[in-house]
């Protein structure tokens, strides 16, 4: 069975200009895109040309996962560099403004422009999705419905995006909040199962709303083109093997609601409303954060809801090989997350500047070195 459960990284990047943090104008971004395809294979457009994203091959093996994306984000950052421009891995761009994006000149691209009209540009964000594989397809949209609960502490353990057009939001990921301005954002719906959402798919596509389900930008999903469940809702990761570490988490969440239908069987309304409240709480207090427990009534800190989650994973951690790098989430719970290092930072080098662009600005600095760098920031 574990054969089946493979995985699969999609990271998405910010570029910035060396010298002044701002996003990178329109023919420098084209510049560097023409470069960067004869240099990095996997990678593609994004929907605004100040960003890229990298997908890594399906795989079981974790140091391959690894391995991949570091090497996408070190050939990435020395095309930046040979451009004039810094690679930065967040979920949100410090110093980037919204009437400064330009966007990529495709056809899906230029029409969510037409349909999204204003808050089009303001899509200023980088997540991480990852894909694992389920033995049984045609049973993702219960699954999907069963994993909701676990989102809130995946975002909390990803969260990357405290600042936006160059303030501190006062949140610890503020990408939630710019990405819900865009239709068809947030957690699905509760569907009882394929069926019905087939049938709410068929009736967004006939009414013209939608090409397909690839414009359903959920926090989670069935994947269009490969037989996953798609894990939406984390911010982009500075830190490598702090995303290596989620998708391996996640992994082993979904076989082990696979290999125990009875967790989470009466997902309900109920638990969506809770998982939408823990959501919240995660974006305004990070690890801090104190989520419910739908079933006991009773809250948790993260902490204490990643320990029950490890317990709960152990064996299915032991029988993928990921036991090591899910202990890594006790780490990142421990010393903090990106937002909080990007903060502290912040906070520092403000008393050195008293200039919030200036401060901004170190910090991007910070996170282009963290972004091909192991271990460090």
């Amino acid at each position: 069975m574990d054969a089946v459960f493979r995985f699969g990284i999609e990271e998405e990047y910010f570029l910035a200009d060396a010298e002044t943090g701002a996003t990178p104008d329109g023919d420098v971004a084209d510049a560097f895109h023409r470069a960067r395809g004869a240099e990095v294979k996997p990678a593609s457009h994004e929907f605004l040309k100040g960003q890229v994203e990298v997908q890594t091959e399906p795989t079981t093996s974790f140091e391959e996962a690894r391995d991949q994306l570091l090497a996408a984000r070190r050939g990435l950052a020395k095309v930046a560099e040979e451009h004039g421009l810094l690679l930065l891995a967040a979920g949100s761009h410090p110093l980037a403004r919204a009437r400064d994006q330009d966007a990529t000149e495709k056809e899906r691209y230029q029409r969510l422009l037409a349909e999204l009209g204003v808050i089009a540009p303001r899509a200023m964000i980088c997540a991480m999705h990852i894909h694992v594989e389920t033995p049984e397809p045609d049973g993702r949209v219960r699954l999907m419905n069963r994993l909701t609960p676990f989102l809130p502490l995946m975002l909390a353990l990803s969260s990357s995006s405290p600042f936006w057009q160059g303030r501190d939001t006062g949140l610890h990921s503020y990408r939630l909040t710019a990405f819900a301005q865009w239709p068809r954002t947030g957690l699905p719906e509760m569907f009882a199962d394929e069926d019905e959402y087939r049938r709410f798919v068929e009736l967004m596509v006939a009414g013209g709303v939608i090409d397909d389900a690839s414009f359903l930008w959920w926090h989670i999903r069935p994947s269009v083109r490969f037989p996953t469940v798609e894990l939406r809702v984390c911010d982009c990761c500075t830190r490598v093997d702090d995303a290596v570490a989620l998708a391996a988490l996640y992994q082993a969440l979904t076989r082990c609601l696979v290999r125990r239908p009875e967790i989470n069987a009466e997902v309900s309304v109920v638990d969506r409303g809770v998982c939408a409240s823990n959501l919240w709480q995660v974006q305004q207090h990070g690890l801090e954060a104190r989520l419910i427990d739908a079933r006991s009534g009773e809250t948790r800190t993260v902490a204490e809801q990643l320990e029950a989650v490890l317990a709960l994973v152990e064996s299915d951690a032991a029988a993928l090989g990921s036991t090591d790098w899910i202990a890594r989430c006790r780490a990142i719970a421990a010393d903090g997350t990106s937002a909080d290092r990007q903060r502290a930072l912040f906070r520092a080098a403000k008393e050195r500047t008293t200039s919030d662009t200036h401060a901004l600005r170190e910090v991007i600095r910070t996170l282009a070195a963290a972004t091909v760098r192991r271990g460090a920031f």
